[in-house]
């Protein structure tokens, strides 16, 4: 059985998604490779990228710093 949200998912958390993923796709990464260096399981991170998922703050900085990017470059402009 699925779960259903109790609210809707805040479009900001669908554009970070989006970013995360234009990221990995500009450096030629994969995604597993993202996770494993976050830390973190790889469907979580194919959770945040599609913005079914929102991420703790903690989450945001491991991201980045597996990206080699600033978690400040992921939430300009959202």
């Amino acid at each position: 059985m699925k779960k259903t949200r109790k609210s809707e998912i805040p479009e900001v958390v669908i554009q970070l998604g989006i970013k995360i993923k234009e990221v990995i796709d500009d450096n030629q990464l994969k995604q597993r490779e993202v996770a494993h260096d976050a830390e973190m399981d790889v469907e979580n991170l194919r959770k945040y990228i599609k913005g079914t998922q929102e991420m703790k703050i903690s989450t945001l900085f491991k991201i980045a710093q597996s990206l080699k990017i600033k978690p400040s470059d992921l939430i300009k402009d959202l």
